[in-house]
């Protein structure tokens, strides 16, 4: 069997630039800032936006496009809304979608957008490499205020495959279907760092391998090379050519797993949306693993 043609994962800040100079009738490209950030850290998304951006870009609100039912921060929206929302934002199925955001680390919850179109049916998507940090590194562009989208038509169809269940994850842990991969910080997992939300103590389900998602980007904050990626995942024995799922603390850094694996050629990571909140929440106390305190009841 042929190696699958994958759509490439990362363009760069000088490739966007070009790209936003020429005009391309065949595939439009729409730019989304898919910036967000933990309510601890006071930072307003949003506004930051609304300051500086990319030129053509528009904001994608990652807790507005998000199932409004759920107990759990941002679960992944219905086909239907999911469709409707990016329409909005100007995206049609013959869009080429490029994601980034304005963390410090380069890129942070841009990668859970890049998953997420994928998900729903639309692979043409890539990410910044660097994100905005890298863009203003190189001295390019900036524009400010409301984005004013062109609204088009965009079809979505979930791929059940891609995304894991609480149920899926439990059953797992005696039947090792397939490995799990913990993208936060190694305290968090190990459960001597506090969580960032109140009422979460940190600890990992059991079973699981712990590669921060930080530990996928270089000093500068662009994505390290596949080779460096592949070793990574040897050193932690994961092992690309069986079934892989990440988490993470609430579904958003655990798509860096799926990113850093989509570079190796693996494009079928699957993500546990509930993640760390949600297994803390519905797990029994001896389904948490800490050295610290872990879970009483």
């Amino acid at each position: 069997m042929a190696p699958q043609q994958l759509f490439r994962a990362l363009v760069s800040a000088q490739w966007v630039a070009e790209a936003l100079k020429t005009v391309r009738a065949g595939q439009p490209l729409q730019l989304l800032d898919a910036s967000w950030y933990l309510p601890k850290l006071g930072r307003d998304a949003r506004r930051e936006f609304e300051e500086r951006h990319i030129p053509g870009a528009n904001f994608f609100d990652i807790d507005h496009c998000s199932d409004q039912t759920s107990p759990y921060d941002h679960m992944l929206p219905s086909a239907a809304h999911f469709a409707e929302y990016v329409g909005h934002l100007g995206v049609g199925a013959d869009t080429h979608v490029v994601i980034y955001d304005a963390s410090d680390q380069g890129l942070y919850s841009a990668p859970r957008v890049w998953w997420m179109f994928r998900i729903f049916g639309h692979p043409t998507v890539s990410l910044l490499d660097g994100g905005l940090r890298n863009w203003l590194r190189q001295g390019l562009p900036l524009s400010s205020g409301k984005s004013r989208p062109v609204s088009t038509e965009f079809r979505a169809t979930l791929d059940p495959t891609f995304v894991k269940t609480y149920e899926d994850i439990k059953e797992n842990i005696e039947s090792r279907r397939f490995q799990v991969v913990d993208a936060r910080a190694a305290g968090r997992f190990q459960g001597t760092e506090p969580e960032p939300r109140d009422g979460i103590e940190p600890g990992h389900i059991p079973g699981t391998v712990n590669i921060p998602f930080t530990d996928f980007m270089t000093k500068e904050g662009l994505e390290k090379s596949p080779e460096e990626i592949r070793r990574m995942f040897q050193d932690k024995k994961v092992d690309l050519s069986q079934p892989l799922v990440a988490t993470c603390g609430s579904g958003v850094t655990a798509c860096h797993v799926a990113l850093g694996a989509y570079l190796c050629g693996k494009p079928d990571v699957a993500i546990y949306d509930g993640s760390w909140v949600e297994w803390y929440m519905r797990a029994q106390p001896e389904e948490v693993i800490s050295e610290g305190r872990g879970k009483t009841r």
